[in-house]
């Protein structure tokens, strides 16, 4: 697996070219998986691994990589299917996210491949192993399933969404909001909800989208239909994810930032990808904001910022 993955600077080069590259993986069968490679810090042979009693069954054990004990998720287990045999002959791919590092066991890594975020595609519709997808596409003829991972590790260790009595009452934002909105966009539907009950104790009204294009398109028919000005008078903040099927986060904020309308709108992008490249690409596409997934606090302390400097 050595020079799998390639420098992070070479695909910051990706960003508002609603491109992305994934990790082709497999778990037992034939079917192929992907993972944004963004969330990848690397692909090794899977170590020895030490059990730890009393913890999730999805988990066959911790890792010590490169001085860090890393908990290793059975990802076949994890949607349902059978563990992954012959540990020793499979692989780890060490990922990051919402602040945190982990482990998926897979039965084996292929290659990364670059896309276009208008071919990877809203899952179908069901329940078993699509219930765990929050996109597909298509390579080679065949299906790709990419697996909505904030889902399974809420499953295995679940977020906390409440905000502190702390920053609940400090300030008023149902003043400051008055009839508008915060518009939500995450592809997640954990995440969507996460989002939204970490903000209802804040009397905060809120509208979703399951992703960039669907986000924009609602955007753009509030702006039509219900404001003489501009989006702000109906909207009063944006809260997106950027990996999301059809248009990512980026590509979405640059499309709002373009249009006259829809210009005015705080974006803050929210989001389990590595925050060491993302300053840069805030500015790249003038999002506002940037905030690591999941912390209740920090996303209602910057909703107010944000919503309070319209005032």
């Amino acid at each position: 697996m050595a020079g799998i993955l390639d420098s992070v600077n070479q695909r910051t080069q990706l960003v508002g070219q609603n491109r992305l590259e994934l990790l082709l993986f497999k778990l037992r069968g034939r079917q192929r998986f992907g993972i944004n490679v963004f969330k990848v810090r690397e692909v090794l042979q899977c170590p020895p691994l030490t059990s730890m009693p009393k913890s999730n069954a999805y988990i066959r054990g911790v890792a010590h990589i490169r001085g860090q004990t890393i908990s290793v998720i059975d990802l076949s287990m994890a949607v349902g299917g059978r563990p992954i045999e012959n540990i020793k002959d499979s692989f780890i791919i060490i990922a990051e996210y919402n602040r945190s590092v982990q482990g998926f066991l897979v039965g084996g890594v292929e290659r990364i491949v670059n896309m276009n975020w208008e071919k990877i595609m809203p899952p179908p519709s069901g329940a078993g192993r699509y219930s765990y997808l929050t996109a597909v596409t298509e390579i080679e003829n065949e299906l790709v399933e990419i697996l909505d991972v904030e889902k399974i590790l809420n499953e295995i260790c679940p977020v906390n969404t409440e905000v502190s009595a702390e920053v609940a009452q400090s300030g008023d934002i149902q003043k400051d909001l008055g009839e508008r909105i915060v518009f939500i966009a995450d592809d997640s539907a954990v995440a969507r909800n996460q989002v939204k009950r970490a903000l209802e104790p804040l009397g905060v009204q809120t509208e979703l989208a399951k992703n960039g294009k669907e986000a924009l398109i609602r955007l753009k028919e509030i702006a039509e239909l219900d404001c003489k000005n501009d989006i702000t008078e109906r909207v009063a903040l944006l809260i997106s994810d950027v990996e999301m099927p059809e248009m990512d986060g980026y590509t979405l904020t640059a499309e709002i930032k373009a249009d006259p309308k829809l210009a005015p709108l705080h974006v803050i992008l929210h989001t389990s990808l590595s925050g060491v490249f993302n300053q840069a690409m805030i500015e790249k596409v003038g999002a506002d904001d940037f905030i690591a997934k999941f912390n209740p606090d920090e996303l209602a302390t910057a909703v107010k910022k944000w919503v309070h400097s319209d005032q």
